[in-house]
């Protein structure tokens, strides 16, 4: 430590046990320095910001009043974690947020002993929480569960059914509401904070267990009438009946930034014996401390690199713009001739492009909150009376309403168009995010028609063939990141369902792309034609229905035949291969080679670095037609 240092008590903090060490009233101090350094680490790396900000009090006291790791420490989502992660040895490289081989942006296992349980996507903290407590009391250990959640992640069914599961069990479960945007929460002050104190305090517990105890010496009626009123007047005082219905004592709302406050409660749910479950309700402020996340619109939530003392972020400028942003418009186009064309989101609007077209039209469109198999059966009930309803969800976050998507769905065929963003590889948000598996989970439902764009242009097309399938469900698939700078049309042309288009005719080698792995494989065929090696490049824009025709001639016309997608095994190329097989199209000496994406989770990175390791690049493809032919050896994959 130097003289001159700005963070002098974060300095002497390289584990929550050192924070430990430290006089409650420098707790304070210690918290403005966690907040600097979180500003300055994410304004070198990029990230979610805002979360981070708003817990910077929450995360000092926590790692203060419980023993962590011990005591396990859960952060839903995740992307709030990094004051956490400076907190718990890890300051060193907090600025390799996101980068490949440095922390990953969210919570994860093998990262960590400090991170109990890993998440990227949200209301999963509570089950996780339960399953550890029940885990506790099973071994006959004395560690505490601590479940952080947002108000946001509250919207899922998911977490309800966990605090349902909860409330009926006999296991201490300490769940932290971080509500940030005082969607719950009335005005907090130093009445709340005494009260809160109050009711959390070893007294009033046994004051209240004294009170059980009398009451179930009384005949049934009012038995249940004493616990009624008593956790409905405690419910009227502090807004919390919801939660006591539920089954969880409930305390607060405390404010969420005031060390005094937050350190004494925790203290007397940490100490407490009582085996009931606990919610503590905290109000904290998204983006806290920091004037220019302060001020935007949605608390600088996730930032590329940016100037810390003016808050501008050093975003490239691209000529193309955002397949988000190109199927977002599309969509308007296609609403204002259709009035039956309505959008849905699960609270990713901004992030699916929504925000556009919820302006535009106000009344069409629907956030249903983190609710993924809601916004699924609703888009169903919709489409069944006419609608045709656009359900825009991330390709992981679908993963999250599977069966809603078959029974409710698919099974009934009832026309509800999925819009699937994020698909591929997605860079810097790593595993969690990338849209590996929709076309392998979605191509084995019968009878749904599949897409997936291969630039702007043609997700344009897709938009608007996807507005015109009234007899079943379909589905488009596009990736993140920028297009290749076409020329974009006002609308649309609809495309023929089941049908691919060649863009390059050859005779030797067919390169058969499924999404915007075609600008690889146009790289491909250049460089293969450099060899004298003549090559076909087709689209094939549908993965269900196949173009049989299309897969046919290019079986019977070339000597090898490559299918290269951005997705698992199991997708586009294994629905070719069964074609061929039963069509007896391999029989004759075809040399197929199907080209997926590792069968692993790959971990964050720059996207052209996770392509290059995937072994999906156009060198890669010349390496695989090569080795097919036998002309030299040549690895497909590093």
């Amino acid at each position: 430590m130097t003289p001159t240092t700005k963070t002098p008590l974060l300095d002497l903090v390289h584990t929550p046990a050192d924070l430990r060490a430290l006089q409650p009233e420098q707790l304070r101090q210690f918290a403005d320095e966690l907040r600097t350094e979180t500003i300055s680490a994410v304004s070198v790396t990029g990230g979610h910001l805002g979360a981070g900000l708003g817990v910077v009090e929450l995360t000092v006291a926590l790692h203060y009043v419980f023993n962590t790791p011990d005591d396990r420490l859960i952060w839903d989502v995740g992307h709030q974690c990094y004051p956490h992660k400076i907190v718990t040895g890890r300051r060193d490289r907090i600025r390799t947020l996101r980068m490949g081989e440095g922390l990953s942006g969210f919570t994860k296992r093998s990262e960590s002993e400090y991170d109990p349980f890993g998440a990227g996507h949200s209301s999963t903290s509570i089950s996780a929480g339960l399953g550890m407590a029940v885990a506790r009391d099973q071994l006959g250990r004395k560690n505490h569960v601590v479940a952080v959640i947002g108000d946001g992640a509250m919207s899922a069914g998911m977490a309800y059914e966990a605090m349902n599961n909860a409330g009926s069990a006999n296991s201490k479960l300490i769940v932290i509401l971080n509500d940030n945007d005082m969607s719950i929460a009335p005005p907090v002050g130093a009445m709340s904070a005494y009260l809160s104190r109050l009711i959390s305090s070893k007294p009033y517990l046994s004051l209240r267990h004294l009170a059980k105890d009398i009451a179930e010496q009384l005949p049934r009626p009012l038995r249940t009438a004493a616990r009624r009123a008593e956790e409905y007047a405690r419910g009227m005082v502090t807004g919390g009946t919801l939660f006591e219905e539920m089954g969880f004592y409930y305390i607060g709302p405390i404010d969420g930034h005031n060390l005094d406050h937050l350190l004494p409660v925790l203290q007397n749910v940490r100490d407490a014996e009582d085996d009931k479950p606990v919610l503590i309700h905290v109000v904290t402020k998204k983006g806290k401390g920091y004037g220019p996340a302060e001020a935007s619109a949605d608390k600088l939530h996730a930032v590329a690199k940016f100037d810390v003392i003016t808050g501008t972020q050093s975003k490239p400028k691209s000529n193309a713009p955002s397949y988000t942003r190109v199927f977002a418009n599309a969509l308007i186009k296609e609403a204002e001739v259709d009035p039956a064309v309505l959008a849905i989101t699960a609270a990713m609007p901004s992030g699916t492009g929504l925000d556009l077209f919820g302006q535009r039209f106000p009344s069409r469109c629907f956030d249903v909150g983190i609710a993924e198999q809601h916004a699924v059966t609703f888009a169903a009930g919709l489409a069944a009376e006419g609608f045709k309803p656009f359900c825009a969800i991330y390709s992981t976050f679908l993963q999250r309403a599977y069966d809603q998507v078959v029974h409710d769905v698919v099974l009934q065929h009832l026309p509800v168009r999925f819009a699937l963003d994020r698909a591929g590889l997605v860079g810097a948000d790593g595993a969690t995010h990338a849209g590996a598996f929709d076309v392998a989970y979605l191509g084995c439902l019968p009878d749904i028609v599949m897409m997936a764009a291969a630039d702007e242009l043609e997700l344009m097309h897709m938009v608007a063939t996807a507005a015109t399938i009234e007899d079943r469900a379909s589905a488009l698939r596009y990736p993140r990141g920028e297009g290749v700078g076409l020329e974009l049309p006002e609308r649309g042309t609809v495309l023929p369902i089941g049908k691919g288009r060649v863009i390059q005719e050859g005779s030797k080698v067919a390169i058969l792309s499924y999404g915007t792995r075609l600008a690889e494989a146009m790289k491909a065929a250049a460089e293969l034609g450099a060899r004298g090696l003549s090559t076909t490049v087709a689209d094939a824009r549908f993965a269900k229905p196949l173009d049989e025709d299309l897969v046919r001639r290019l079986a019977l016309e070339h000597e090898v035949l490559i299918t290269i997608e951005e997705g698992s095994v199991g997708g586009f190329g294994s629905f070719v291969l069964q074609f061929l097989a039963t069509k007896g199209l391999l029989d004759n000496g075809l040399k197929i080679r199907p080209m997926v994406l590792p069968d692993r989770f790959q971990d964050h990175d720059s996207p052209a670095k996770q392509y290059e390791e995937a072994g999906l690049n156009a060198r890669h493809i010349v390496a695989t037609v090569l080795q097919a032919l036998g002309i030299e050896a040549a690895a497909v994959r590093a």
